[in-house]
Order: C-alpha cells, then structure tokens, then sequence
C-alpha cells in the first residue's frame, strides 16, 4: 500500500518555511484586530492542527499509511470490536463508501479483516487483525513521541487546562449551532 500526500493549501506549505519560534505573516494570529479572538483561535487552531498532520505524515509514510487509513486503525482499536463499515464511517465522519475504500486498502495490507455480521448477513463488520494491531503499537509510539514534542512548551496545568478546553470544543452537540446559536 503506497501512502498518499494530502495537498496542503499554500498557506499550510509557507507554513513550513518558517523558523522555528518565527510567525509567517499570513499564518500570523497576531495580525488579526486584537479585539477578533474568534479569528486568532481559528488560526492558532489551524496552525497547530497542520503542524500534528506534517509530523504524522512523516510517521505514517515510511509505514506505508495514509491519514485516514491510521484514523480508522485507532477508531476501530478503541471499540473494542469489530464494526459495520456504516458505523465506522459515521465515526470517521465520512460518506460510506469513503470508509469501504479506506477498509478495502486495509485489508490489501493484512490490517483489517471483514467477516459477515452473524446478526445480519447484509452487513460487514471489519476488524483488526494481529498486524494491524502490531502497526498500531508502533504507531502510537511514534506518535507519542511527536506530539510529546510539540506539547513540550505547555507546563502540566496548561496541558491540562488545554486537554479541558478541546475536549469540550470536540463533543458532538446535540443540535447544530448555527453564528452562535442552536437551529
């Protein structure tokens, strides 16, 4: 399985010409009116983000795995169980047939089996197997490591207040939230 490079935007590839510690203009939060916080976080959200997406894709590549293909690998490890190729997308938060063909290289490589779901024979389920267990381990250790990098400016309380704040930002809202309102 040959891993795929994401296109980044421009933005994203300036982004990584920059020095360490030095802010790229367009990338700058600082720039924005000091007085817009939504747009310096949006951004600081967006830089940080593309800086965990640059280190994993250079952990994932010499594993022969794309973004979404490792995504999967963790989502179905954290359940526990095998899942139907609907559920895992609905956690992958991608159309079906995205996932049929995430779980179609997978399974290409030996990383996840399908089997019928004896509960009904109309649906898949898809697991890992011993290897695609194997790679995970792997992975997670190299991705530890990264992210052990980054997070390395942070003292213990920022860490933890920062874990607090994302994971509220990441729960999934009951009902859509439209300029700061429910709809």
């Amino acid at each position: 399985m040959k891993a795929t490079s994401d296109p980044q935007p421009a933005d994203a590839r300036r982004a990584d010409l920059a020095q360490p510690g030095e802010a790229t203009p367009d990338l700058d939060p600082t720039t924005a009116a000091p007085s817009d916080v939504i747009a310096q976080l949006s951004e600081l959200l967006a830089c940080t983000s593309w800086r965990l997406r640059r280190a994993s894709r250079s952990e994932l590549e010499p594993l022969g795995l794309t973004f979404g293909q490792a995504r999967a690998l963790r989502l179905l490890s954290r359940a526990g169980q095998p899942l139907r190729i609907g559920e895992l997308a609905v956690r992958l938060e991608v159309v079906p047939r995205s996932a049929t063909t995430t779980v179609d290289a997978l399974e290409a490589a030996g990383l996840v089996t399908r089997q019928a779901d004896p509960a009904d024979r109309r649906s898949v389920l898809v697991g890992l197997t011993a290897a695609g267990d194997e790679l995970l381990d792997r992975l997670g250790r190299a991705r530890r490591e990264s992210a052990e990098t980054l997070f390395a400016r942070l003292d213990g309380p920022q860490r933890e207040r920062l874990l607090e704040l994302l994971t509220v930002l990441n729960r999934r809202d009951p009902a859509p939230v439209t300029a700061g309102r429910p709809t």
